[in-house]
């Protein structure tokens, strides 16, 4: 309660909140409620039906998951989670045009993550949150803590009243002078006052943005966050930065989409995570030489898991399009030195900042899950004392290599039947998944294509 009290007293014109729910697909959900209600939201909890947890990407239920009307949709307590309660730039319409704040004193609205609670006060087992705060915790028990930092990739839109026809279009893609300018400063300043907005929001809320680059194709980009070595709120992280870029990006006209593979000639939106270990020293278990077996250790279990575990870092449809070769999005579960073609690289670092670079999940995809997932692999692989394959060297498209599923469906078959998976996210929510995706992967593939009507009708 403190925290709502002084958050209050620091931020007065504050009248609004938007309270924050991530489903399982990583979406965001919620609604908006009066500033009084955050006093409700920080003690006792705010009513919310538990089954939106059990939605798919478009917000339908999921009958199969026997968490809907079958159980009488019931109600649990959604608590604020502490750490996220913060003022944002945006939320007031003028004309129909957004308008973001400027400063501190100019925000009416804030945010806040709320995380669910049974009727009975109990975690939710399903609540990708809590499975993660589950994981964490055995590294606690051994007083380590995973440092992680995300990089995550998106592309600028046009507003769809520039799209010539249903296709969408990137800014910058009809530039015949140069369409992909790669590290370009001078794509950056052409959006400066976009970008100059989504650092002060992002300064604002806490966020530890770090660079931004011009990335491969026309209208993406890539921004990183600074490493924490508190893992949920480095995923809290990733969930406001998206938001805030979003909201940036329409208040200026444009879209910003984290879709995995928004254009099919175009490389894909990846989500990156570097992860090490710290002990209660705040030193990195991966230095030195007994640090070095204890990250391959690591790598091993994330490599020899990786095939049954892709569901959950492509965990859509299209993002599956993304996994291409010679693209720069992995396609077997390998790994390497210093190598980006691979799907585990240890990068280039000096000894006190080594890590493991997981280059797998979309931009789309939900990261308490994939957190979840990581680290515990390494928790497993680390335990188990693994040893990994030999690392690849060279452009891995080019190997003889297993491949990942390259499509939803023989994901699903595998996560549905691995034992890793239970062991990292439990029998409960695997099975959610399993039955979320299901519904997804049928309502996907009954749809008629526009391509196949022009070709056969």
């Amino acid at each position: 309660m403190q925290e709502f009290e002084n958050f209050l007293k620091t931020y007065p014109n504050i009248d609004t909140v938007e309270l924050i729910i991530i489903d399982p697909n990583g979406r965001i959900r919620g609604k908006w409620a009066p500033v009084s209600a955050l006093k409700k939201a920080f003690s006792e909890g705010v009513n919310f039906p538990l089954s939106i947890h059990a939605l798919d990407v478009w917000g339908g239920e999921v009958s199969e998951t026997g968490l809907h009307i079958e159980t009488g949709d019931v109600d649990g307590f959604f608590k604020a989670a502490s750490g996220t309660l913060t003022p944002i730039t945006w939320g007031r319409s003028f004309s129909g045009t957004q308008k973001l704040a400027k400063s501190a004193a100019e925000c009416t609205h804030a945010q806040v993550i709320i995380q669910a609670e049974t009727e009975t006060g109990q975690p939710l087992n399903i609540c990708p949150r809590t499975r993660l705060q589950t994981v964490l915790d055995l590294f606690k028990q051994d007083k380590l803590a995973p440092t992680v930092a995300f990089e995550m990739e998106f592309y600028l839109i046009k507003p769809q009243s520039e799209w010539r026809g249903s296709q969408p279009e990137a800014v910058g893609a009809n530039d015949e002078i140069d369409r992909q300018r790669m590290y370009s400063l001078n794509a950056l300043s052409e959006h400066a006052e976009l970008f100059e907005d989504i650092y002060f929001a992002a300064k604002l809320q806490g966020l530890p943005v770090d660079t931004l680059v011009k990335e491969a194709a026309p209208g993406q980009y890539e921004i990183n966050l600074n490493h924490r070595s508190d893992a949920m709120r480095a995923c809290d992280d990733v969930i406001m930065l998206k938001r805030t870029i979003s909201e940036c990006a329409r208040a200026h006209g444009l879209i910003a989409s984290f879709m995995a593979k928004p254009f099919l000639d175009q490389p894909g939106n990846g989500m990156h995570v570097h992860a090490s270990l710290v002990n209660d020293e705040g030193k990195n278990i991966f230095a030195g030489n007994e640090g070095r077996k204890r990250l391959e250790s690591a790598i091993a279990c994330l490599v020899e898991t990786m095939m049954n575990s892709t569901l959950i870092f492509v965990n859509s449809y299209n993002g599956f399009r993304r996994l291409t070769p010679g693209s720069y999005a992995p396609t077997s579960p390998i790994w390497g030195e210093n190598n980006r073609s691979v799907s585990v690289r240890i990068p280039a670092a000096p000894d006190y900042a080594q890590r493991l670079e997981h280059r797998i999940s979309g931009a789309d995809a939900n990261p308490y899950l994939v957190m979840a997932t990581l680290i515990y692999g390494m928790y497993e692989g680390i335990k188990n004392k693994l040893t990994p394959p030999a690392p690849v060297e060279g452009n891995a498209y080019e190997g003889n290599y297993p491949t990942l599923p390259d499509d939803m469906g023989k994901a699903i078959d595998l996560f549905e039947g691995d034992e890793f998976i239970t062991r990292a996210l439990g029998q409960e929510l695997k099975e959610v998944l399993v039955h979320i995706k299901r519904n997804e992967l049928k309502t996907m593939t009954s749809q008629i294509s526009s391509l196949e009507i022009m070709s056969y009708l």
